[in-house]
């Protein structure tokens, strides 16, 4: 399993999935467009999701781009820090223009997985903060950072004063044991509707999970010559383990053998 996870983070991916996918989809005839379309709206709005059917993209996690800073750039380029390949895999992608769906569509990683080493990519500097404050609320929701009412503060959706109250409002139903969560919470105040705060769980829930659009379309993994080399160490640990692990149960069956016939 060890071995298979660090073969898993170090995919260096050539193709983007995501526009393969979207000129398949491009490509079909109208009317086929036409009725996943219409399936697609009533499909979010059973799910209270129609204020994620948006036009403009500009407020929208998944469609961002994120811009590398020099820092970030001279870190790709170097690799002082040692990081986890998944951070300089997403840092390469950024540079290369892709958007964070984009980015976790061809990292076969959540978008949770993915927003994680945005947030992070964000707190050392590697990346700009985006413009909208929805991008930057969302992908630090998403990624955990954010709780609800920070995440609606941060999006302009409540004040500091209606987040205060709220969590004031939260410790004295705490204090006589009727704990509420915050969601409901500021729901209750009349600051956020009930369907806000559905959809906004419904999205954060989905992006736990992984999405492959097509397996065919999956690429051949490559390995740069430094991935490469550290790999083969790490095998090489793990035959020592193994070798070890099968002296100490032999020893062991041997121990309960001889306590055995005697």
């Amino acid at each position: 399993m060890r071995l298979f996870c660090f073969l898993y983070i170090i995919l260096v991916v050539k193709k983007n999935l995501f526009e393969l996918f979207i000129g398949k989809l491009i490509a079909l005839p109208l009317w086929v467009k036409q009725a996943v379309y219409y399936r697609l709206y009533l499909n979010m709005r059973e799910n209270y999701c129609e204020r994620f059917i948006i036009k403009n993209a500009d407020n929208l996690f998944a469609f961002y781009n994120p811009t590398v800073t020099f820092k970030g750039k001279t870190e790709l380029w170097d690799r002082k820090s040692g990081l986890d390949t998944n951070i300089y895999n997403f840092l390469r992608l950024c540079s290369e223009g892709y958007s964070i769906l984009e980015i976790s569509i061809n990292t076969f990683l959540s978008v949770e997985e993915v927003a994680k080493n945005f947030m992070f990519c964000l707190e050392q500097n590697y990346i700009e903060k985006p413009e909208s404050d929805e991008v930057y609320a969302m992908g630090g929701f998403i990624a955990g950072k954010f709780r609800t009412g920070e995440y609606y503060k941060i999006n302009g959706s409540i004040t500091i004063d209606q987040l205060e109250q709220a969590v004031m409002t939260q410790r004295h139903l705490d204090d006589r044991m009727e704990h509420k969560l915050f969601g409901k919470i500021l729901i209750e105040l009349g600051f956020i509707t009930e369907k806000n705060v559905q959809t906004l769980f419904i999205l954060k829930a989905d992006s736990k999970k992984r999405f492959i659009l097509d397996y065919s379309l999956v690429p051949k993994s490559e390995l740069l010559q430094s991935d490469k080399e550290k790999l083969e160490a790490k095998i090489g640990l793990l035959e020592k383990e193994n070798d070890a692990l099968k002296r100490k149960m032999t020893h062991l069956l041997h121990l309960i053998k001889q306590d055995n016939d005697e």
